[in-house]
C-alpha cells in the first residue's frame, strides 16, 4: 500500500503554549516528530499538518513539507482527514496519523499500525504496548483490550480488564495493555471516521477512537515490545525530553 504519513500540529495547547515550537535538543518539537518519522521510511511522503502560518514557515525552514489547514478542526484525525482528502494526496491508500508531540515515537508502533491497514484485515490500525499493573490506577494512560485476532474491542480511562476474583491476578498481569496513540487508516475508513457525530462513549471517556469503533468500524492493534513513552504536554514534560534525548537518539 502506498502510505502517507501526517503530522498534525495545533499551535493553540493549553499546558504548553506554543508546544510545536518549543525546543527539544535545540531543534523545535515538531520537527524533531517530522525527522523521527522520515527516518523511519514508513511512507512514500510525510508532511506536517498546521493551523498555524507560524508553524508551517518555521517547519519549511527546516526542510519539512508543510500544509496549512482549517483552524476549525476539533481534533487531529479531522486535520488529518482534510489532508486525505487533497487531490495532490488521493493516489495514497493509507494515511498514518503520528501526533505532533510524540518524537519518541516508538518505529514498531508506527509500522504496527500501518500493517493492520496493509494487511487488509481491518479498515484502521494502532498500536499498543505491555505495562505495569499501576497504570490501571492512571486515568491519563488509556488502556486497551482486544480480541484474539487483534481487533480492538474497547479503549478506557478505567481498569480494563478489571479485576474480578484476586485469584485470577496472574493472568489479569499479561493482558494489561498500553495504548499508544497512533492511527493508521485506509482511506475510506478514515473518510467515514470523520463524517460521524462524536458518539455518547466518546464524549464520557473523551477518548475519539471509541467513535469508529461505536459505528462497527474494526480498528487492529498491534502489540510492540517497546515500552511507550510519554507525550510532551507541560514544561516538566519538555524538561524530561530534553534530558532524555541524548540517550534516546543513542539506542535507535
Amino acid at each position: 500500500m502506498k502510505t502517507l504519513a501526517v503530522i498534525p500540529a495545533r499551535l493553540g495547547a493549553s499546558r504548553l503554549p506554543r508546544k510545536p515550537l518549543q525546543l527539544l535538543a535545540g531543534l523545535p518539537l515538531v520537527v524533531r516528530v517530522w525527522e523521527r518519522v522520515t527516518a523511519m521510511t514508513v511512507a512514500e511522503r510525510c508532511v506536517i499538518a498546521t493551523d498555524s502560518d507560524e508553524v508551517a514557515e518555521t517547519a519549511r525552514g527546516h526542510g519539512a513539507e508543510v500544509l496549512l489547514t482549517s483552524t476549525e478542526h476539533p481534533s487531529g484525525t479531522d486535520r488529518v482527514a482534510e489532508v486525505a482528502s487533497r487531490p495532490e494526496f488521493r493516489a495514497f491508500d493509507a494515511i498514518v496519523n503520528v501526533q505532533g508531540d510524540e518524537p519518541f515515537v516508538a518505529e514498531a508502533a508506527v509500522r504496527g499500525a500501518v500493517g493492520q491497514v496493509a494487511s487488509g484485515k481491518f479498515p484502521l490500525g494502532t498500536a499498543a504496548a505491555r505495562a505495569p499493573e499501576e497504570i490501571l490506577d492512571e486515568p491519563s494512560v488509556v488502556k486497551v483490550v482486544a480480541a484474539d485476532d487483534g481487533r480492538a474491542m474497547y479503549f478506557s480511562r478505567a481498569a480494563i480488564p478489571y479485576l474480578r476474583d484476586a485469584a485470577e491476578a496472574p493472568l489479569r498481569s499479561t493482558r494489561v495493555w498500553q495504548h499508544i496513540g497512533v492511527y493508521a487508516y485506509a482511506r475510506d475508513a478514515l473518510a467515514r471516521w470523520v463524517a460521524l457525530p462524536p458518539h455518547p462513549l466518546e464524549r464520557i471517556e473523551r477518548l475519539e477512537q471509541l467513535r469508529p469503533l461505536a459505528a462497527g468500524l474494526a480498528m487492529g492493534v498491534a502489540f510492540v515490545n517497546e515500552p511507550p513513552r510519554v507525550g510532551i504536554d507541560t514544561p516538566a514534560d519538555l524538561t524530561r525530553a530534553n534530558a532524555d534525548w541524548t540517550a534516546f537518539v543513542g539506542r535507535i
